[in-house]
């Protein structure tokens, strides 16, 4: 197991705050936008390199129609350069709803009485994942809210379960945790489970907004959640995802203090953050919360855009919270990772039955996106793009510096589209429709022609292993 203090560690500035207002309002406010400065930022992007916080100010305050169209295009460009069609799909799974904190937009929060609280037994955890690989899902993340329930103990424990439940083909390959933040020794016992990503959203990085909106619980600490995956990187877990709850404050500072953030794994740990999430505020149960920063579809698209040409080698996650046009519009100019197949309600990936609509009071948010995993996979190839369940770099050990020496130098192509490929042709032999397979293999076959050549006899050859029964064949 490796710990991150004495090899990496920078003792003054871990662990510390590391967001100032004033400097990122500083940045927006004295950014000045011009066509030719906006192009350079793109450029120097397309070269792959991040950019720097005043940078990003020039992108969020660029307006103008013409420079909107400009930074997609950008985005569009980089996402081809390095991550190609790829689309990394994966579910949600809620363990358990029980939660000590009082946050103004979610529907777990402590005082809303309506809410429904369950958390799954050792066999409905179980048979939702037994639901799950029938699906065909490879990837999940397990999300818990904060309660003295869901110790790191039980969190390990549910990780353990998950990874032991094996029905036909099926089994779950990578095990993501979005929980509450640890201590360094939670974490440590975490990590030992065998997890991947352990995510934690800052939800805000406004100060003044954070503890408005956040009036109770531990999770109204701001400092003790800012410096949260500090604490993991010291426990041994060095794949982390960080992200922000848009509409809660002004997006464009938002951007900036995921940026920031970014800055400061880079300072302390020499890696970056390996996902950020940017879901947006949707209905949830008996909600009230200020309306005024709510983002548009029109501001969601740019600021995704920017997200993407502001760190090259980050997974960008979409959620299903957002409508299957917008996921089509940032497909194409940003977002890496998907879920799909969501369901909210604890325990539904075991219930047959349809349901027309959600009962928020059995769930976080609304969710406005419920198609299949199938009907996912279907849009997916008619519009040309590559579903992976790839999760080579944790099994292989590419993930925090290592996955950084593979992706930051432009070769996570020549490894994750061939990855990417296996586990389509996995998921087509076990589990597609008819139709399905026949976009797939011819899907698969147009992406064989762009593969490093180097490669091309190797993945041939496994694919037809593949298709002849075998399973889990990776580089």
């Amino acid at each position: 197991m490796k710990f991150y203090p004495e090899k990496y560690r920078i003792p003054d500035v871990s662990m510390q705050p590391f967001i100032d207002d004033n400097e990122i309002w500083d940045s927006i406010n004295k950014a000045e936008v011009t066509k030719e400065k906006v192009e350079q930022i793109i450029e120097k992007s397309l070269n792959k390199n991040r950019l720097s916080l005043s940078e990003v100010a020039v992108l969020v305050q660029a307006s103008d129609p013409e420079l909107v169209e400009l930074i997609k295009q950008g985005a569009r460009t980089l996402k081809e350069r390095i991550y190609g069609k790829r689309i990394v799909l994966f579910a949600p799974l809620y363990v358990g709803n029980y939660c000590s904190n009082n946050c103004q937009y979610c529907g777990f929060r402590t005082s809303n009485k309506d809410m429904i609280r369950k958390t799954l037994t050792k066999d409905e955890l179980i048979k939702n994942v037994e639901a799950l690989e029938d699906s065909g899902q490879k990837r999940l993340i397990l999300v818990y809210g904060e309660h003295r329930n869901y110790s790191p103990e039980f969190i390990a424990d549910t990780v353990r379960t998950v990874y032991d439940v094996k029905k036909g083909h099926g089994e779950i390959r990578r095990v993501n945790i979005n929980a509450a933040p640890l201590t360094i020794d939670g974490f440590r016992i975490v990590h030992e489970a065998g997890i991947g990503t352990y995510q934690i959203f800052n939800e805000t990085y406004h100060n003044e907004t954070y503890k408005k909106v956040h009036p109770s619980g531990k999770k109204s600490d701001f400092e003790w959640r800012l410096t949260s995956l500090d604490r993991a990187m010291e426990g041994g877990i060095d794949d982390l995802g960080i992200g922000v709850l848009f509409g809660l404050y002004d997006w464009r500072f938002e951007v900036l203090g995921l940026l920031r953030h970014v800055n400061h794994f880079e300072a302390c740990y020499n890696i970056g953050p390996h996902t950020i999430s940017f879901p947006r505020i949707k209905d949830y149960s008996e909600g009230k919360i200020d309306t005024s920063y709510f983002v548009s579809d029109e501001d969601f698209t740019r600021l995704v855009a920017i997200l993407r040409l502001a760190v090259p080698y980050t997974g960008l996650i979409l959620t299903a919270r957002e409508p299957d046009a917008i996921r089509k519009e940032v497909l194409s100019f940003g977002v890496s990772q998907i879920d799909a197949g969501t369901k909210l309600e604890i325990g539904a990936y075991a219930d047959d039955l349809e349901k027309e609509t959600q009962n928020l009071n059995k769930e976080q948010f609304k969710i406005n996106d419920d198609r299949t995993l199938s009907a996912v996979i279907d849009e997916l190839l008619d519009g040309d793009y590559l579903p992976s369940f790839c999760t080579a770099c944790y099994r292989k050990g590419r993930t925090g510096e290592h996955f950084m020496e593979f992706s930051v130098p432009g070769f996570i192509k020549r490894f994750c589209t061939p990855n990417a490929l296996l586990t389509l042709a996995e998921y087509i032999v076990d589990y597609a429709k008819p139709k399905t397979a026949e976009k797939g293999w011819r899907l698969i076959e147009k992406n064989l022609n762009q593969i490093d050549d180097s490669f091309v006899d190797e993945v041939k050859e496994r694919l037809e292993r593949i298709k002849k029964g075998e399973h889990d064949l990776y580089f």
